[in-house]
């Protein structure tokens, strides 16, 4: 097919790029911020205006057809155009008022970001920030999000990073719950204990027994996705958990497991994509972020 000969809806050809990289409509929906059945529709009037079936619908979801793939490498080159030319004007504004999506992990969204941000209400009340409680890497090269706070140093040399500090992190638990399963009395019996970790959770299996732990994956018997919803389990009285120093050495009832368990150090990493730096508002957030970020990480070592 010429792709070349036809003019495309920039919405109809957004709706099938989301689609395509979130693997189904609803997916694709949350991405775009609109309705399963618009993305449904815009699609289809995609398919009809080129006259050939870009996505085979099924009651498992969505794939692409041969000439759907073919159309896919063609869109995500238009895709990434019209995000730089959206850089590139962002880039040029220098008023500091506007949006900015700034993407964290629950944890940290809930209990670091209501201190961290309160100096940004006075100095830019402006700027309105939209906060993605997200544990997954939001994609800042194709603008899901402004600003991410990160534990991993990215990769991809398109972005920006700062390290503003570490925070350091303990095994606790509730006292309840180590009254009755037992106080470890020794670093190997910590293993023997019920632990509260996150889904597939073979990398902190690794890390634990490399302390000296040498705990085993069937011992994490609660995996929530949610680190606030494993805090609210610890507190409850279910079990272990690595958690900030900053919750558990201030929750009345939390207790630390065992006092030769060394800590565990997790880097803050702010981010951006090298575009949006020059932004007046990306720039004004992000350097008070780095301000207050670091400030934090200080006090609470």
């Amino acid at each position: 097919m010429n792709w070349n000969s036809i003019l495309f809806d920039w919405n109809q050809v957004r709706a099938f790029l989301a689609t395509a990289e979130e693997g189904s409509f609803s997916a694709a929906a949350r991405v775009l911020n609109t309705s399963q059945p618009t993305i449904s529709r815009q699609i289809s009037a995609l398919e009809s205006s080129l006259k050939a079936t870009l996505v085979e619908r099924s009651v498992t979801g969505q794939t692409l057809t041969p000439t759907g793939q073919e159309l896919l490498d063609h869109v995500r080159v238009m895709g990434e155009a019209a995000t730089l030319v959206s850089m590139v004007a962002d880039r040029q504004s220098q008023e500091v008022s506007g949006n900015v999506v700034l993407t964290a992990t629950d944890l940290m969204s809930a209990a670091i970001l209501p201190k961290v941000l309160r100096p940004l209400r006075d100095t830019a009340p402006a700027i309105t920030i939209r906060i993605v409680e997200s544990n997954d890497n939001q994609n800042l090269i194709m603008r899901e999000a402004d600003i991410a706070i990160r534990h991993v140093r990215p990769q991809e040399p398109e972005l920006i990073a700062r390290h503003v500090g570490d925070l350091r992190s303990n095994l606790y638990a509730a006292r309840g719950y180590l009254d009755k399963a037992g106080r470890p009395h020794t670093i190997r019996e910590v293993a023997d204990l019920a632990f509260i970790g996150i889904p597939e959770p073979d990398y902190l299996v690794e890390a634990l027994q490399n302390m000296g732990i040498p705990v085993q994956a069937d011992r994490f018997v609660i995996q929530p996705h949610s680190s606030m919803v494993a805090w609210e389990m610890v507190k409850a009285g279910h079990g272990v958990s690595m958690l900030p120093a900053f919750l558990g050495e201030t929750e009345p009832g939390i207790e630390t497991v065992f006092a030769d368990v060394p800590s565990m150090e997790f880097p803050i990493w702010l981010v951006t994509h090298k575009e949006l730096r020059t932004s007046s508002r990306i720039r004004t957030v992000f350097d008070t972020l780095a301000i207050q970020l670091q400030a934090v990480a200080n006090e609470r070592r």
